[in-house]
Parts: structure tokens; C-alpha cells; sequence
């Protein structure tokens, strides 16, 4: 059993695959063609389909959540473009408004569980009234909350909706199922991510003190992973990473561009000093355009369209938590 990703952007495409070797996300397939092109019969024998899969970041929240790779699952993070308050607000009737597309398959395929994300704009709150008519339409149950990263302890706000549709008729025997087990045999009880605290600590998650002292064991190899960047990999290096805040495969000329960095732990701030003299604080992970280096472009859109997967992994535990 393997996953399914649907990912139209070429570069996107090859940091999933290269995300996937590393055994960064779940293993699986990536079709980067446009979901308009993608048949009910193209997905049969995928346990999880991810669809605007980006980098990967929906199935690297379902593993932090406990959430194993061969449990079935569906996630579409539908393009935000028609509905952010920074676009030209097209809606309905932008080309890139995805979702009818995405219901598609969802309505021939009836997957158990639906997850998905949108900007949490006053348009995105229309596009999720959308959402929820189209899934109770079809006997799904429907959930949804706003989130941002800042309540999952990061620097910077990302503020998105959040939603979950669950077929009706799976409800009750999802319930009979018993614990979700992970990959290394433990339940999810006892590898659910917990929110970061203010030192950068993960209080509350099942590890012996001296593994929590010493940063050992499944939550804390999570934990380093997160820290040094590991989701952000770069297509283009050996094993996907890209280290955050600019170490790693990433060196070139423009050392005097990159942001400096400040705080320590599990999230750190970074600021770039600007033409006024001032220093402002960016999101982490990100720097700036130069002239002359445009494989940067792609690597900005990759971060800018992806979700924030310890925000989404507490939005699944809460889910799980539930049923």
C-alpha cells in the first residue's frame, strides 16, 4: 500500500520525490499532472491520497500526529490565490479555484476522511460554506477550526482554516477500530505531538526523563528533524533537506542577504535588515530574492504554499481525539 500524490508544479513535484526518498513523508507515487486530468480509476490501490500536495507537508503532519502511513486518509490544501486578501479576490470564479475538482473524486471515491486547509480570509470563510454544503451533501460530517502558527509556539501568525469531513456511515466503526499504532509500534497516545512550550520543550510527550534530557528516542528524532529544517528539503541536494536560516546546501555569494537569527529551541525568529536601517522579522525559513539566482523562486513558492505541519498535526490529533 502506498500514497498518492497529485503536485502540478514541476518543482514542487521533484522536492516531493526527493522528500519521499529521504523517508521524509509517507512512500508513495507523485503525479504532477493537473487534478482536472486525474480519474477515480488513477488513485485505485493508494491507501492515501494527497492532493496540491505541495511539499508534503499534510503527510508529514499525519505521521507527527500518530497518524500511521498505511491508514487510509485524504488531504487537498485547494489553492488560496482566489480567496487571499493579497490577491485580486477572483473567488468562485478564478480558474484556480480547485475545489470542484477536488469534490470530483471525492464524490466518486468516498474516502473515509477528507482533511484540508484554506486561507482564513473572509472569501475563505464563503469557500468553506462551499466545502461543508458540497460534503453534507454527499453524507459527510463536517469539522473545521481556525488556527496559526503562533498557537502551535512559532514566530509568526499563518492564520488558516482548518477542516475535516468524515463519512457518515464510517463514523461508528471508526470508533470500533482501537487505537491508532504508529510505525514503531507505540500508540497514539504516546506519540501525538503536544504544542511546544515556551523553552522549546514538548512537555507531555511519552518519553523516559533521560530521553527527554538527551533529545533520544522517536519524539525526539521528530524533534531534531523539525528544528534543523528537514521538511524544507531541497530537491536539488542528495537527501531533500535544506537546513533552516540558510546552513546547509544552500551556500552562495549573498551571505550578506541572509537573515540573521535570533532565540533558541524549537522555534527560532529570524529578521533581515532592510533599506530604512531597520530590522524586521520574516517567517522562519525564508530570505530574500537576489538578482541572478532564480532558482530562489521556486524554492519561495514551495515555502509559501505549504502548511505549517505541527499546526495541522494538532488540528488531526484533536480529529482523532474525537472518533
Amino acid at each position: 500500500m502506498s500514497a498518492y500524490y497529485n503536485e502540478f508544479d514541476p518543482k514542487a513535484a521533484a522536492w516531493l520525490r526527493e522528500l519521499i526518498k529521504a523517508g521524509h513523508i509517507a512512500p508513495g507515487d507523485v503525479d504532477d499532472r493537473s487534478i482536472k486530468d486525474v480519474e477515480p480509476s488513477d488513485l485505485k490501490g493508494y491507501t492515501q491520497c494527497h492532493f496540491f500536495a505541495g511539499i508534503g507537508g499534510w503527510s508529514y503532519a499525519l505521521r507527527l500526529s500518530g497518524w500511521p502511513d498505511d491508514r487510509p486518509v485524504w488531504t487537498g490544501s485547494c489553492p488560496c490565490q482566489p480567496f487571499s486578501a493579497a490577491g485580486r479576490r477572483g473567488g468562485t470564479d478564478d480558474p484556480r479555484h480547485l475545489w470542484p475538482e477536488f469534490y470530483r473524486l471525492i464524490s466518486e471515491c468516498r474516502p473515509a476522511t477528507v482533511f484540508g486547509e484554506q486561507v482564513a480570509s473572509k472569501d475563505g470563510l464563503a469557500w468553506l460554506d462551499i466545502v461543508s454544503t458540497d460534503l453534507e451533501g454527499a453524507s459527510y460530517a463536517i469539522g473545521a477550526a481556525d488556527l496559526c502558527a503562533a498557537g502551535v509556539g512559532a514566530p509568526h501568525i499563518r492564520q488558516r482554516l482548518y477542516f475535516v469531513g468524515q463519512r457518515l456511515d464510517y463514523a461508528a466503526s471508526s470508533r470500533r477500530d482501537g487505537p491508532v499504532i504508529g510505525a514503531e509500534g507505540k500508540t497514539r497516545d504516546e506519540t501525538r505531538l503536544r504544542v511546544p512550550d515556551a523553552r522549546g520543550g514538548f512537555s507531555g510527550v511519552a518519553e523516559s526523563q533521560s530521553q527527554q534530557q538527551h533529545g533520544r528516542g522517536a519524539a525526539g528524532r521528530r524533534r531534531r528533524e523539525l528544528a534543523d529544517g528537514s521538511i524544507l528539503g531541497d530537491p536539488e541536494s542528495s537527501d531533500g533537506r535544506l537546513s533552516v536560516c540558510g546552513r546547509g546546501s544552500q551556500q552562495n555569494s549573498f551571505e550578506s542577504e541572509r537573515p540573521s537569527t535570533i532565540g533558541c529551541g524549537f522555534w527560532q525568529s529570524e529578521f533581515i535588515q532592510c533599506a530604512d536601517g531597520k530590522a524586521r522579522p520574516i517567517e522562519p525559513g525564508t530570505f530574500p530574492l537576489a538578482h541572478g539566482v532564480p532558482g530562489r523562486v521556486g524554492l519561495l513558492r514551495g515555502y509559501g504554499n505549504a502548511i505549517v505541519p505541527q499546526v495541522a498535526a494538532t488540528f488531526i490529533s484533536a480529529y482523532l481525539d474525537l472518533i
